[in-house]
């Protein structure tokens, strides 16, 4: 290859480096744009590395590409060789591609959201990136533009900024150009993008010939300067319903921002200097103030908060200030920033009180009288400490509705009916108003009742109190001796008798009723609190029926825990039971006595009047309505009627017979033999008291055992039937009877009495019958009584080999911790149980229960029999669930002893029959 050849190609102007090599890599000539980037110098440097390219080019390679390390990115590089006339390579050829570094730049460029644009003003053509022709520009066309095919792209409303803010830069005005607008979207919408750029090229006159720039899509942060706006919006709303203001003072210009709506207030200008506003807030009384906050903030940093008294435009301004300062990088002081409220409102209301505290505080001292005004719009009441205490309470104020709440109907109306008369402009009036404290005292008081209304205030009522109980106690001492409770100050029976009967006669159509009540639980408060705690309860109740019972009705005290109420206000019956209610539920709130909180309940009895009866009746009727709602629990009622009249004379005529039973042997024994499953055989007899009275006739153990057991005749008859008991069991064992065990019902009231054990343990010595063939059946409820005599009472009949079992288990509140605890030797599970067992739906609950009951009886290694066998079917299904012995009809009813001797001696026969039969 000629030289002059090689020497053209070599300077030829173009981008890329070209440079040849000798055979052993030394630069022999290279091109302008490889001089420029020293690529002569760094071939020869990288010999070494490049060696083994050369040398497979020397082997017959015609091109390889390679790579130079450069202090940037590599660069990549393509490898020939050189040969005159097809000959052996002479020489190697070099070329770099430069020009991939400008394709990198823009990729950078564009990928951080930037795009590239360069501006020939001489010949109006504008150039930009692939991103600049997308933004601005024609999509899918490179070829230049005019400079307004590019402005047509642009938002109306931004071209006129956008020409203004390039004409300054163009006239020398900034040192670069800058402005933001928004450009279409290929879909029709608008895109805001941030335009910058420098002059980059002048013509021989100094003019700007070119000018390059970039583009920056900026959407992402209008959105936040919006939302930033819209959260600085609320702010500022939140701040001006609050009263509160925004301040900064910059220490360095002295000037001072705050919120429009402060400024205003106290009438300062905008940007107003430091000086302006501590002229506004010029108060002597400030001075110290401001002094102390400043050098606080100046020497502690620490967070101020103090008040002001400034001078605004219509008036004084009180503000309160919470105030920091803010550091600037080098750690002086900056700013001193803070939030203002204006509590100029707060404080004429504060001022108001004040006032007419001092007003009450003064007609009390003159008049030695408690006073209160009351907002007639309102209804809210201000009140002096003196009549506070006269009403038992504390505070400055409360809703005159609660107050109401504590005087009696009468008072309540009479002061209601005084304000409106007063109101409607009527001289002031004198009342005599009752009313009781929380504790339960009755107080009287003269009050005095007038309106008043003054320039630029609400119009009020004002009531002045004077406590005239000791002159009312005076007057009706005497009276309140002879008719009324002493303790509680309701009339007493004999005044309540008078008046009841006196509304009686003259009812005439009045739905009349009479409510008696009685308190439940009072008898443990005054064990457990003692008396006077009970009659703290008395009087609470006496209190509470003063606000409960309606105007017109009449109540009382009649005994201990018991009061009546004439109810005279109904329609029928549910308007009296509507009521009785609501009197039930308010008496039975919990009473504070003594730092404790006392709990009770109330159950009442109705009467309704028929005509021609008097007090007494009624008061005899509603009584025995009581007892009914009494067995119903706490806060029942219950309204009388004939059978409940017949039950109550029945139980009375019961309770009246059983003290003679015993002498008049009237009581009886029954016997009903107890089967073991397994052998069929009798293995024991249960003795069941009956009761016979020649008035009264036959009477079943569930209707006298309770009434014996609360009068304690139970103790007496419980110790008969155990020893008839054991006596009979002694002569059938005598006679040559087989039957097992005897066993004998005891109640819980038995085992509470001390003596019982030893005097059962007696009856058997007595009787000739061996303890260890005695079983006493007990009640679930009975191991409830977890007392130490309990315990001594178990111990002493299980050391003598006395059974226990629990009979009608299944139907009482059992624990498995007293079962597991207690000398439980068998579980007799409740006849309702194997009533269902073989019915038609024998796979529901009641053979669950029954099943349970005797996993429970084998787990707790004690034996299970069932009562009320009637069927085969039963006994059949008892046996295949591991029953260990049943009691029925099936076998026998309950039967008196002489025929209980035949049926033994039938089992006896048979027995012996099927014994020879087998063998």
């Amino acid at each position: 290859m000629e030289s002059g050849l090689i020497s053209s190609l070599i300077d030829h102007p173009v981008s890329d480096g070209v440079l040849l090599l000798d055979r052993g890599g030394r630069c022999l000539v290279a091109n302008p744009a490889a001089r420029r980037r020293g690529l002569d110098r760094l071939v020869e440097r990288h010999a070494a590395s490049l060696a083994g390219l050369y040398a497979r080019l020397l082997d017959g390679e015609p091109e390889l590409p390679c790579e130079l390390p450069d202090t940037g990115m590599p660069l990549r590089g393509l490898l020939r060789t050189v040969k005159i006339d097809g000959g052996a390579p002479i020489a190697f050829s070099l070329s770099i591609r430069l020009s991939e570094d400008l394709d990198d730049w823009l990729e950078a460029a564009e990928s951080g959201g930037h795009a590239l644009w360069v501006w020939d003003l001489r010949h109006d053509q504008m150039r930009g990136s692939g991103a600049w022709i997308d933004w601005v520009g024609t999509p899918g066309r490179d070829a230049p533009l005019p400079f307004e095919a590019i402005e047509s792209r642009i938002h109306p409303d931004d071209r006129v900024a956008m020409r203004a803010a390039l004409h300054r830069y163009l006239e020398g005005e900034g040192s670069q150009y800058l402005c933001e607008y928004r450009c279409a979207r290929a879909d029709g919408a608008w895109r805001w993008v941030r335009d910058s750029g420098r002059v980059t090229a002048r013509d021989a006159q100094g003019r700007p010939s070119k000018v390059a720039g970039t583009l920056t899509c900026i959407d992402n942060q209008k959105r936040l300067e919006q939302t930033l706006r819209e959260q600085r919006g609320l702010v500022e709303d939140t701040q001006r319903l609050a009263g509160m203001a925004s301040w900064c003072w910059d220490l360095g210009t002295g000037r001072v921002w705050c919120a429009a709506a402060l400024r205003e207030r106290l009438g300062l200008a905008d940007g107003a200097g430091i000086r302006a506003w501590l002229r506004r807030c010029g108060r002597a009384d400030n001075h110290p103030i401001v002094r102390r906050a400043w050098r606080d903030l100046r020497d502690r940093g620490s967070q101020r908060h103090f008040e002001l008294l400034a001078d605004g435009v219509d008036g004084p301004v009180h503000l309160q200030v919470w105030a920091s300062l803010q550091e600037s990088a080098d750690g002086g002081p900056a700013r001193i920033v803070a939030q203002v409220q204006d509590v100029t409102r707060q404080r004429r209301l504060d001022a108001e009180i004040h006032r007419r505290s001092a007003l009450l505080r003064r007609v009390a001292e003159l008049g030695r009288i408690g006073g209160c005004e009351i907002d007639a719009e309102t209804r809210t009441l201000h009140w002096t400490g003196e009549c506070a205490g006269l009403h038992g309470r504390e505070g400055e104020s409360l809703p005159l509705q609660d107050l109401l709440r504590h005087y009696t109907t009468e008072s309540r109306e009479a002061l209601e009916a005084g304000m409106s008369r007063v109101a409607a402009g009527a001289p002031p009036e004198t009342l005599e108003l009752c009313f009781y404290r929380p504790d339960g005292e009755q107080i009287w008081t003269q009050a005095v009742v007038d309106f008043t209304r003054e320039g630029g205030l609400p119009p009020r009522y004002l009531v002045l109190f004077r406590d005239i109980s000791g002159e009312r106690a005076a007057s009706e001492r005497i009276e309140r001796l002879a008719h009324f409770d002493a303790l509680t100050g309701l009339p007493n029976r004999a005044r309540l008798r008078q008046d009841v009967d006196t509304a009686l006669a003259a009812g005439g159509t009045l739905y009349q009723a009479l409510l008696l009540l009685d308190i439940s639980g009072f008898g443990g408060i005054n064990e457990a609190h003692g008396h006077a705690a009970g009659d703290i309860v008395l009087k609470a109740v006496a209190a509470r029926l003063h606000m409960l019972v309606d105007a017109g009705d009449l109540f009382g005290r009649v005994g201990a825990d018991e009061f009546v109420v004439l109810l005279q206000q109904g329609t029928g019956r549910d308007d009296v039971a509507a009521t009785a209610q609501r009197i039930v539920a308010g008496l039975s709130d919990p009473v504070p006595a003594a730092g404790e909180i006392l709990r009770f309940g109330v159950s009442a009895g109705i009467a309704v009047r028929p005509p021609g009866v008097g007090f007494d009746e009624l008061l005899r009727a509603a009584g025995v309505a009581l007892h009914g709602a009494r067995q119903q629990g706490r806060n029942h009622l219950e309204f009388y009627s004939p059978d409940a009249w017949r039950r109550a004379r029945r139980r009375l005529d019961i309770e009246h017979a059983l003290r003679g039973a015993l002498e008049h042997e009237e009581f009886s024994l029954a016997y009903q033999p107890l089967i073991d499953l397994s052998r069929h055989s009798v293995c024991g007899i249960e003795a069941l008291l009956r009761w016979h009275h020649p008035e009264l006739g036959s009477c079943a153990p569930d209707e006298f055992i309770e009434i014996a057991e609360a009068t304690g005749d139970i103790v007496a008859i419980g110790e008969w039937v155990v020893r008839e008991a054991c006596r009979q069991a002694a002569a059938w064992k005598a006679a040559g009877l087989e039957f097992g065990r005897m066993s004998v019902n005891v109640s819980a009231v038995q085992l509470r009495d001390p003596g019982f054990a030893q005097r059962v343990l007696q009856a058997c010595a007595d009787t000739g019958w061996p303890a260890m063939w005695l079983e006493l059946e007990i009640t679930e409820s009975a191991l409830l009584l977890d007392t130490d005599a309990l315990w001594a009472c178990f111990d002493v009949l299980q050391s003598a080999g006395v059974g226990l079992s629990i009979d009608d288990f299944g139907t009482g509140f059992s624990s498995l911790s007293y079962l597991s605890r207690f000398p439980v030797g068998r579980l007799k599970i409740d006849r309702s149980f194997i009533a269902d067992l073989a019915s038609a739906d024998g796979t529901g609950r009641a053979v669950a229960v029954t099943r349970a009951i005797i996993q429970l009886g084998k787990a707790l290694r004690m034996q299970v029999l069932a009562e009320g066998v009637e069927s085969s079917a039963d006994e059949e299904l008892l046996r295949e669930y591991g029953c260990d012995e049943v009691q029925g009809y099936l076998y026998s009813r309950p039967l008196p002893p002489r025929e209980m001797v035949r049926w033994l001696q039938d089992q006896a026969q048979g027995m012996a029959e099927h014994r020879l039969a087998l063998a």
